[in-house]
């Protein structure tokens, strides 16, 4: 069964070589290996994404993936400290929002696609 696996995110860049700066410069991703016009990333645990293009980058109204993260203000701090800009919703302070068992944060990529870091309490 498939939960039984790792489970992998894509994220859909218009742009590929702009879209590494981004993630290589700013997030501080390596990349893995290119493939089929794009790039793997990978993280903690067995997983990873794949970075491919495509017209229909930044079009999801949702959050494309997460990062399960032990110290959410201290990623946050970095992140804004490597230019990153988090958003700011209803209920968020500094950029976290707190509530449902969680603390979370949300930043967007250049094509708009929504990324956010999460901890658990």
């Amino acid at each position: 069964m498939l939960q039984n696996f790792p489970m992998y995110a894509y994220i859909p860049v218009k742009d590929v070589a702009r879209a590494r700066q981004f993630y290589e410069q700013k997030l501080g991703f390596t990349p893995k290996r290119e493939a089929a016009g794009g790039v793997v990333y990978e993280f903690g645990e067995r997983t990873s994404c794949f970075l491919y293009p495509t017209p229909n980058a930044g079009t999801s109204k949702a959050s494309q993936a997460f990062w399960e993260v032990d110290d959410i203000e201290r990623e946050v701090a970095e992140l804004k400290r490597r230019g990153v800009n988090f958003e700011e919703y209803e209920g968020t302070k500094d950029g976290i929002a707190t509530g449902g068992g969680a603390r979370a944060a949300w930043f967007k990529d250049p094509d708009g696609n929504i990324m956010a870091v999460v901890q658990s309490y």
